[in-house]
């Protein structure tokens, strides 16, 4: 019994491995980052629940002296649905100068984790949270600092990966679920986690590397159709185009493996119908989620000024 309980279902490093009497063993993202006053950039930060039922919370940022009403940016973290936090270094200490540099409030959503939770279960906690934060838009939601500081006419979406993806379907659903007194101004998507059966552009052939993908996918996700399934290769969902905003930004990196559908992305909203304005931003010479890996690297200094740039663009 003690052989079969250890005995291995899936081996997926670096990120988690998988036994078959259901454990789960995860390598990334266990680490937990405290909130509060970063000496660095004299963000604040403070952690709050947003769902009782399902037992999620949130970290809400502050930027410096915050005055008045500021953009609002609810970012989804990446791991491939099945690893890292909200809490986790990696996004504390991304969001932190992301907050200070772009002068906004930021709300880094947590969700539950597959296999143990598996989709949509990450989609629908990510939906309660922007519920959630809807529910300041009178002014008298339960977070002060949201009442206080976050408009809800200038608000964004975004993540990294898998947190990419998350953000593109809470964009979908804002056209399908109009929020009253909430405007979402854009989407950043970084290095989103999109895929698909065939390849597209020259993305990689090679058997054993599209495998790898369509077992986490299928890890995460595991009553899916496959990797044509819209939730990881939305362009043929009819609803692709119906983005709740009118200005999206994505981000890819060269060496990145899921770069190609980043650049399809483009391509077809453009072709959708949509009508918004879509930029891309191609860091050269890295690869999948290099900003958060090595921030303090030139590459990673352009794209966080960017996205902010970006997203004091919609100020006006």
């Amino acid at each position: 019994m003690e052989a079969a309980a250890s005995e291995i279902l899936i081996d997926f490093p670096p990120m988690l491995r998988s036994y078959k009497d259901g454990r789960i063993e995860r390598f990334l993202g266990t680490q937990i980052a405290p909130p509060g006053l970063d000496p660095k950039t004299n963000v604040e930060s403070k952690d709050v629940v947003y769902s009782q039922e399902a037992s999620q919370s949130a970290r809400i940022y502050i930027p410096p002296n915050a005055t008045g009403k500021h953009p609002l940016l609810v970012y989804f973290h990446g791991g491939g649905f099945c690893v890292e936090t909200a809490y986790s270094p990696t996004y504390h200490n991304y969001l932190n100068p992301l907050v200070a540099e772009a002068n906004i409030v930021a709300v880094s959503v947590d969700y539950r984790l597959a296999p143990e939770h598996p989709l949509p279960a990450a989609y629908d906690d990510s939906w309660e949270a922007v519920k959630w934060v809807a529910s300041h838009r009178d002014g008298n939601g339960p977070q002060e600092w949201l009442n206080r500081h976050a408009d809800l006419n200038n608000i964004y979406f975004s993540g990294d990966s898998a947190g990419a993806n998350i953000a593109h379907h809470m964009a979908v659903k804002m056209t399908k679920e109009k929020i009253d007194g909430v405007h979402l101004d854009g989407i950043v998507l970084a290095h989103p986690y999109f895929w698909g059966k065939e390849p597209v552009g020259d993305e990689t052939k090679d058997p054993a590397i599209r495998d790898k993908i369509d077992v986490l996918w299928r890890l995460s996700c595991p009553n899916t159709s496959g990797t044509d399934d819209q939730w990881i290769n939305p362009i043929d969902d009819p609803s692709f185009g119906n983005l709740g905003c009118n200005r999206v930004l994505v981000c890819v990196a060269e060496k990145d493996i899921l770069k190609q559908r980043g650049l399809y992305y483009c391509e077809k909203l453009k072709q959708s119908g949509w009508g918004g304005e879509v930029e891309l931003m191609e860091a050269k010479g890295e690869d999948h989620v290099f900003h958060l890996h090595n921030p303090n690297c030139e590459n990673a200094a352009a794209k966080l000024k960017k996205v902010a740039d970006f997203i004091n663009q919609g100020k006006a």
